[in-house]
């Protein structure tokens, strides 16, 4: 047999133990409302090349690759416990039972390392949590997408209705053609059709009523058999707190904003400050795309080294804010053509990361150049440290970061020598580091963090949201603190 033969039959092999996990992943997603991770990615509806592309990932971030033979066991052992809804990472799993020397079986290890959600400890599955978007732009259908794929155990968050204005006779089924069709993140994955008759649209089995009104006090939600519902304002007219109340009608409990809040407005960046939301506070912002890619790596910064001051440069994919042709605008330079040209602009992400941030005591300034691609941002990142480190250093202790902390699920790491912008559409982390355009001298620290400014983004509204409804159920194992 020759080199080729042996390296087809391997992809092969793999390629059947990928198809053997699927069936479970899925059995404990439905049944017991467990979704299984690999570093943090998600493997619920994961295709079998895709479970083998998100293994092979590993060494981008781990060093090498993970094998689908390595993890699968742990798979098989979760199917033996008597689990409660949870977050599980089998690649975490693998790779601290490498690093442990007790002599443990992989049943056994497995099983002390998801304790917490078996057995008398695990929590009780939750009723659905019913939940409101209000507008249906970019952001807003990014949004229902993510709600309709996590609606598959059942519980959890329910997408029930959609707020817009009306845009003319055949206005849902144009919108539902823009959820079914994007031209930056592909086909919505399921099935989607149109009752026009009952402004409904059925998105693999989830009925979301369209309520057509011009303004939040024309909304009457329990009329629609919502109740205690989350209401996501997408459309950021509204951005303080007078504002925003004014969507507090029957049937909505909270509203989260997915634009910087003004005021007393609590600006909140998933895993950096939401542990800080009160349990009766019913405004929240999640701040800008901009703020969640630069919060998190400036708070690992932070706490491993100490950060003196530092300045924040975007480069922002454009939007729909900027003008195609020139035309006018009420902002400086935005009037001119967005496809044709790099636009400079402000950004308020760097006075955001006192909301965020408070205990830093760090002065970050910030500007932002908006230039012609439609989606996926960079933001550099300089920072005087208050201590000299080197590159290795620091790249090591990111990669770390991004593997077994508290902020795993927000930041990512890549070391691909080619990697551009186009790489990091569809990222679900808040902000990856690029390994090789990091740049490190003394007490200076450049970081590049690239982010998915609208599907990233999204991803970490919808943490919040899950936070706040009491459905972000706990990972294991639990990342290290």
């Amino acid at each position: 047999m020759t080199v080729n033969e042996d390296s087809f039959t391997n992809w092969k092999n793999r390629e059947e133990i990928a198809e053997s996990m699927i069936p479970i992943i899925g059995k404990l997603h439905r049944e017991r409302d467990v979704t299984i991770l690999l570093h943090s990615r998600s493997l619920v509806n994961k295709s079998v090349v895709s479970i083998l592309k998100t293994h092979r990932f590993a060494r981008q971030i781990a060093g090498e690759e993970l094998s689908v033979t390595e993890t699968l066991p742990f798979l098989q052992a979760l199917t033996t416990l008597d689990l409660g809804p949870s977050q599980i990472d089998i690649g975490m799993l693998a790779a601290t039972y490498k690093a442990d020397d007790r002599g443990l079986t992989v049943e056994e290890f497995t099983a002390g390392a998801v304790a917490g959600a078996t057995g008398a400890n695990k929590i009780e599955r939750r009723e659905g949590r019913d939940v409101v978007l209000y507008g249906f732009g970019r952001i807003g259908r990014l949004l229902a997408r993510l709600l309709i794929e996590k609606s598959g155990s059942g519980n959890g968050l329910r997408l029930r209705a959609v707020v817009v204005r009306r845009g003319g006779a055949e206005d849902i089924v144009k919108r539902a053609s823009l959820l079914r069709r994007d031209s930056i993140h592909g086909q919505f994955q399921g099935t989607i059709t149109v009752d026009e008759a009952n402004n409904k649209i059925i998105a693999n089995g989830n009925e979301i009523t369209f309520i057509y009104a011009d303004d939040p006090s024309q909304v009457d939600y329990t009329a629609y058999g919502i109740k205690d519902a989350i209401l996501i304002d997408n459309t950021g007219k509204w951005r303080d707190r007078e504002g925003l109340s004014s969507h507090l009608r029957p049937g909505i409990e909270k509203v989260v904003l997915t634009a910087p809040g003004k005021g007393d407005v609590p600006n909140i960046v998933h895993g950096v400050n939401h542990d800080m939301i009160k349990p009766d506070e019913q405004i929240i912002s999640c701040a800008s795309c901009t703020t969640n890619a630069i919060v998190p790596p400036l708070k690992a910064m932070e706490d491993e080294y100490g950060v003196l001051r530092g300045h924040v440069e975007t480069v922002h994919s454009f939007t729909n804010d900027q003008n195609l042709l020139d035309n006018y605008h009420k902002s400086d330079r935005r009037g001119r053509s967005a496809p044709l040209n790099m636009v400079i602009t402000e950004t308020g992400a760097a006075s955001a990361v006192a909301k965020a941030l408070p205990d830093l005591k760090a002065r970050i300034t910030g500007s932002s150049i908006r230039v012609p691609v439609p989606d996926v941002s960079i933001a550099i990142l300089n920072l005087q440290l208050a201590r000299e480190t080197n590159r290795e250093e620091v790249l090591d202790y990111l990669r770390e970061v991004s593997l077994t902390s508290p902020l795993k699920r927000q930041i990512d790491f890549t070391s691909a020598p080619d990697a551009v912008s186009n790489d990091f559409i569809g990222s679900r982390h808040a902000s990856i580091v690029d390994a090789g355009a990091t740049k490190v001298e003394g007490d200076n620290a450049i970081l590049y963090l690239w982010y998915d400014n609208e599907f990233g983004y999204s991803c970490q509204v919808i943490r919040v949201v899950q936070h706040v409804s009491g459905v972000e159920y706990p990972t294991y194992p639990a990342p290290a603190v």
